[in-house]
């Protein structure tokens, strides 16, 4: 993420954060923020002359290269404790880090999980419950230090997360480009959906957007979905089910093919609660669980069996 990097650039120079502002002729506030979502030509060029990066490295750390712009999680913090400034983080990839830094990929709202330890993501201080704010530092600090009480993110306890939810997580995740979504006809019918899982869900959080809620939240909201327990019983036969299990193998798609599993999911999602689908064809009949388990089965790791027994496929 490019704040990232200019945080640990401004570090390393000896500014603190928030007064790096004035080195590239910015006003105080959260910059850093903004130059994630778009960086102005003059600034690209002064980071070049200083630091030798091409513009186009640094076009390519921006959230807007190849992430759906919808799907960003905000960055608002007014100084209050509940007020939500959704950095996430996984304090395993801080630790292994040479120079810890926030992944582009963690300020997706749908991203509740990380892809490399499978653990669940934070986005509060376990030590004083605040906002990760690395763009309000005002005194010289690494970014991975809270900013209200200084408590090393890398010591964060890792939290758990259920292999069926982590299998959903990196279902959106693998299909979640900008480029796949653009060039689907069912990509702006998955946003929506992705946007109103928490509706999908039900429970507490149904009537807000997935964008405004915590970590926590989101991943409350995951787990309902993913959960074995929220669906009917299958009363099916043996043979019903092997019938089932042919018939999953025919209709599901490869990995690669971003496009059928973005109207898969879109049909998933929408049947969760009744809504219309997307396409014509057999697809609409797949349960969301039914997709994760044949997304499992085709996604090799250590999680792969449990989730698999998990919903019974």
């Amino acid at each position: 993420m490019l704040s990232s990097w200019l945080h640990r650039l401004a570090y390393a120079n000896g500014v603190p954060q928030k007064a790096f502002a004035r080195v590239l002729g910015l006003n105080p506030g959260m910059w850093s923020a903004a130059l994630d979502l778009k960086l102005p030509t003059d600034i690209a060029n002064l980071l070049y002359a200083k630091t030798g990066v091409a513009p186009d490295q640094q076009a390519a750390m921006t959230l807007s290269r190849d992430l759906p712009g919808q799907l960003l999680l905000p960055l608002r913090y007014n100084g209050h404790r509940d007020s939500s400034a959704w950095l996430q983080f996984c304090s395993r990839c801080l630790t292994e880090d040479a120079q810890p830094y926030f992944r582009r990929r963690w300020r997706l709202a749908t991203r509740v999980s990380c892809t490399q330890h499978g653990c669940r993501l934070r986005d509060r201080c376990p030590s004083c419950h605040g906002c990760i704010t690395a763009f309000d530092q005002t005194g010289l600090m690494p970014q991975h230090y809270c900013v209200a009480c200084g408590y090393d993110l890398r010591r964060a306890p890792v939290p758990y997360i259920s292999p069926t939810t982590r299998t959903l997580d990196r279902c959106i995740d693998n299909i979640c480009s900008l480029e796949a979504i653009a060039h689907s006809p069912f990509g702006p019918v998955l946003i929506r959906r992705l946007l109103s899982m928490p509706n999908a869900a039900g429970g507490y959080y149904s009537t807000m957007m997935l964008t405004v809620l915590s970590t926590a939240a989101r991943t409350y909201c995951a787990e309902r979905l993913s959960s074995p327990s929220e669906w009917p019983v299958d009363y099916a036969t043996d043979d019903e089910k092997d019938r089932k299990a042919r018939r999953l193998r025919r209709l599901i798609p490869p990995t690669s093919d971003h496009s059928a599993w973005i109207e898969l999911l879109a049909n998933a999602l929408g049947r969760r609660r009744g809504r219309p689908v997307v396409s014509d064809g057999n697809e609409p009949s797949i349960k969301l669980l039914d997709l994760l388990g044949a997304y499992a089965r085709m996604s090799p790791g250590p999680g792969r069996r449990l989730v698999q027994e998990l919903i019974g496929t």
